[in-house]
Formats: C-alpha cells, sequence, structure tokens
C-alpha cells in the first residue's frame, strides 16, 4: 500500500475534476469540496467523460477505482487526508483565506499542493502557520491528460515534501520537473510564452498567416518537441561534435534571429487580427469539435511514446504494480457509477 491513499481536491472546476479523474483511476479516494451546490454532479460528469482516455493510456482499470465523496466544508474535505491538491480560483486572497481554515484539521503528515498557475509560493505562504508541508504542483489542463507537473518550492519549504509530492505524483502517472528557484509563470507557461509572442510578432508584422504560423510548429519543431527538449534536440542536431559545436556552428544565426524577435502586446488590435485568422483556420469547425480532434492527438501521441519511455519516472510507478485499486462507491452529493 502507498503512503497516500486518501486525497482531497478542493476546487472542483476544470481542473479539479480532472485531478478528481486521475487520482480515482490511480486508486486514491477521493474527496472534493466546491462552494457551488452543482459541482457534484459536473464532478461525476467529467470524470464518466475523461474515463475513457484514463482506460486508452492504461492509467485506469475497467470496473476500478477508488472511492469518491463530497464534503460540505472545506474542512471536512481534507480529514485525514494524506495528499491535498487546492484549486481554488487564481485570487491570492482566496487562497489564503482557504490555507488558514485547512491547516488546522491537516494530518502532520499531509502534503497540501496548489495548482496555481500564476501566483508563487512565497505569496501563499503567507496564509500558513508552518508553510513547510506545502508545494506548488502545477500542471498543465487537463491534468488527466497532459502528463506534466511543475513541483516547487523555496527556503521555507521541507525537502521531504517536495520528494513526497514527486513521488505522489509519479503514482498517479504525472511527470515532474522540480524548479531550483521561483519566477513569475514558472518552466512550461514561460517557454510557450516566448513561442507564441514571436507568433504574434509574425502575424501583426504580416510575415505569415495565422494558420499558417500554427502549421509552422504543428508540422515542424512541435514534432520534435513532442520527442525531446530543445537542448537534447540541438545536442542531436550538431552530430558528433553535440552541443558545444552546435554553438558555435550557429551562435551568429541564433544572434541574429534574437536580435530581430518581436516584442508585441495583446491589445485590441492584435486580439482582432487574431480572432479574424482563427475563424478561417477553424473552417466553421466548433470549439467543441476542435477539442475533440486536439484531445484525440494528444491522445494518439501519448499512446504512442508511453511504452518508448518505460524508463521514465511517471511510467515507473505504474510498470512496478505499486499501485492498489478499489472499486469505488457512491460518495455524498452525488454518484459514481462507471461499471
Amino acid at each position: 500500500m502507498t503512503a497516500f491513499e486518501k486525497t482531497a481536491v478542493l476546487g472542483g472546476g476544470v481542473i479539479g475534476s480532472s485531478w478528481t479523474a486521475l487520482f480515482l483511476a490511480a486508486g486514491k479516494d477521493v474527496c472534493v469540496f466546491d462552494i457551488d451546490d452543482q459541482a457534484p454532479a459536473a464532478v461525476t460528469r467529467y470524470i464518466e467523460r475523461a474515463w475513457p482516455t484514463l482506460l486508452e493510456l492504461g492509467l485506469a482499470q475497467e470496473g476500478r477505482y477508488g472511492n469518491l465523496s463530497f464534503a460540505e466544508t472545506i474542512e471536512a474535505a481534507v480529514d485525514q487526508a494524506d495528499f491535498v491538491q487546492e484549486n481554488l480560483p487564481e485570487r491570492i486572497d482566496v487562497k489564503l483565506e482557504a490555507f488558514g481554515k485547512i491547516e488546522p484539521h491537516l494530518k502532520d503528515t499531509c502534503i497540501v499542493a496548489s495548482s496555481a498557475s500564476g501566483l508563487m509560493v512565497r505569496e501563499m505562504q503567507a496564509g500558513w502557520q508552518d508553510s513547510s508541508r506545502f508545494v506548488l504542483g502545477h500542471p498543465f489542463n487537463p491534468p488527466h491528460l497532459i502528463p506534466l507537473v511543475e513541483v516547487i518550492g523555496n527556503e521555507q519549504t521541507a525537502p521531504e515534501a517536495l520528494d513526497a509530492a514527486e513521488m505522489f505524483y509519479a503514482e498517479v502517472g504525472k511527470v515532474t520537473i522540480r524548479l531550483n528557484k521561483e519566477v513569475p509563470g514558472h518552466v512550461a507557461n514561460r517557454l510557450q510564452a516566448a513561442l507564441w509572442r514571436e507568433a504574434l510578432h509574425l502575424v501583426k508584422e504580416g510575415v505569415a498567416s495565422v494558420e499558417d504560423v500554427d502549421t509552422a510548429v504543428w508540422a515542424g519543431p512541435g514534432l520534435r518537441w513532442g520527442a525531446m527538449g530543445p537542448h537534447m534536440l540541438f545536442h542531436l542536431g550538431a552530430g558528433e561534435g553535440g552541443m558545444a559545436a552546435f554553438c558555435a556552428r550557429y551562435a551568429e544565426s541564433f544572434h541574429r534571429w534574437w536580435d530581430d524577435l518581436g516584442d508585441p502586446r495583446l491589445d485590441e488590435n492584435i486580439g482582432a487580427l487574431l480572432a479574424a485568422g482563427l475563424e478561417d483556420e477553424a473552417g466553421g469547425q466548433s470549439l467543441e469539435k476542435l477539442g475533440a480532434a486536439r484531445d484525440a492527438l494528444i491522445l494518439a501521441h501519448l499512446k504512442a511514446v508511453r511504452g518508448l519511455r518505460g524508463e521514465s519516472r511517471s511510467n515507473a510507478a505504474l510498470a512496478s504494480g505499486r499501485l492498489e485499486v478499489r472499486k469505488g462507491r457512491a460518495g455524498k452529493g452525488g454518484t459514481f457509477d462507471l461499471d
């Protein structure tokens, strides 16, 4: 049995619902809290929609899952929890108030992770008397489908809390990176922000259409990025000389490109330009249909690469057979019947 049998999910929106589905698939009992009375029904519907994907990825087994329940108070949700994933609105006042409420009710060994994308650990630590077991565990949406979690702490965070968080995320099938220092936006959002800034510049300057810029990514380097990161790809691209040879060979070219990169801002004009371009690119397809196509492509990619990454930390927990799963039962305030 693992050390993380009971989990709590605070916030039953899209992110919280996705986490809930993933935790249940890994055999974790999940207690969800949300102030919305409709949350139990909404969370349950989300799980039912996500379950086929979890089955295809091997993250769930037919007819076997953890127990789902819903709490009327945030304090009750965290009672006896081994791991808490907080997904409340991205407002510092809301999060600080919530942390103050739950802290007296937590087990001494409980890890609390926030999904916050825009807030920093040091800002959220103000809501704690003892923040040593509080970490930032930032996923990419939706968490049950996209493997990455960015794990962040600082000098007030107990090192073992970071280790424990990474172990928990590995148990539920995630791939983690640990940040050595805090920066706004963490790592992955900064990388995609940098790419999007130049994509906006190219459209704004008339270099290429919205659709052609998108095509340049998914049909070009995006395929490589789905396999490896930029440093390793350029290392391989230099041949026998590796990265040292690559830097020597292409320094002048990259410096020229970097010096010419744009610095656009998201104003009304660029918004209208992008909206018009995306209307053309979508070709009349609904957001629902486009989203389904996106998820199907991501799922196909994950299924293809999952077996090739058998030595990765995310798959090691699955391959070892350490995950214990139990059949779920109906939880308070909603039903969970996937048989």
